[in-house]
């Protein structure tokens, strides 16, 4: 199917379609993917590329991985994969996490942020309208994902993501390269006051994410919320690009929680260091 995006491009490999963002494909050192729902096995509500083990058939979804890895050019072997329950806890990654999540169980149960500097380690985080984040630190060669729901969002799962990426890595935020998305958009992501009043608390700009409706109820924009955040931190805004892609709209493409009313699959973000 065709796409219209200005910061991503839609990639065919036999039957599976992944994205990957213009930007960060310039940068020589790292591969990186975002799923679709497109190219799997899975069946009924998951069908068909559902990467979430959660209900869906083990083998089913394992074939999916295999299938995605082949496409986007990663090792299935070195995939370790997050534990999202909308926290911040963000794990340091090393080669021997190989498989955690994947074809090894969870060993923590709360990972929300994945960071690495270790060659030839796949990071992988999931997805169904929640806000991915990727960083990449060009100068020390060092990666990080993360899952930023509302909550995460709230509670700076991003700035956590870029402290821990300093405190182990050596980072300066000046030399990170960051993507935001895709993901639900300000067209389509409604909530109420009690979860917008978590986000007036942030002393960011909220006037540029957050719409009042006549109803009562608000418009949110994560994205540009995400976005000030890591400004907050240190990178800088010529080294954000963000997804023009909302997962909602694209329900045909990407999964989408509130399109299914749930009754869907999960995509991943996929990054690893060459």
């Amino acid at each position: 199917m065709n796409i219209k995006s200005n910061t991503m491009t839609l990639h065919k490999s036999g039957e599976v379609e992944f994205l990957t963002y213009d930007r960060l494909s310039k940068i020589d050192f790292i591969n990186h993917a975002f799923s679709t729902r497109k190219g799997g096995v899975s069946t009924g509500i998951y069908s068909s590329m559902n990467l979430s083990f959660e209900h869906d058939d083990f083998d089913k979804v394992t074939e999916n991985y295999k299938r995605f890895c082949k496409a986007a050019g990663f090792d299935f072997d070195s995939l370790v994969a997050s534990s999202q329950d909308h926290h911040t806890f963000v794990r340091v990654c090393k080669n021997e996490h190989r498989g955690i999540g994947i074809y090894r169980e969870k060993d923590i149960q709360s990972v929300d942020a994945l960071v690495t500097n270790e060659k030839g380690l796949t990071l992988v985080t999931y997805y169904a309208d929640c806000t991915p984040l990727y960083f990449v630190d060009t100068k020390n060669k060092a990666i990080g994902l993360a899952h930023a729901g509302w909550r995460g969002t709230v509670a700076k799962i991003g700035a956590k993501v870029i402290q821990t990426m300093i405190e182990n890595f050596g980072t300066n935020p000046e030399d990170l390269i960051c993507a935001i998305g895709p993901a639900i958009s300000k067209c389509c992501y409604e909530v109420d006051k009690a979860c917008v009043d978590n986000f007036y608390s942030l002393n960011l700009d909220s006037e540029k994410f957050i719409f009042p409706k006549d109803d009562g109820k608000y418009m949110l924009d994560l994205l540009e919320c995400n976005r000030q955040i890591l400004v907050s931190e240190g990178v800088k805004n010529e080294n954000i690009v963000i997804s023009d892609l909302c997962t909602k709209c694209n329900s045909d493409l990407l999964w989408s929680h509130r399109a299914t009313l749930g009754k869907r699959g999960t995509m991943s973000a996929f990054m690893c260091i060459k």
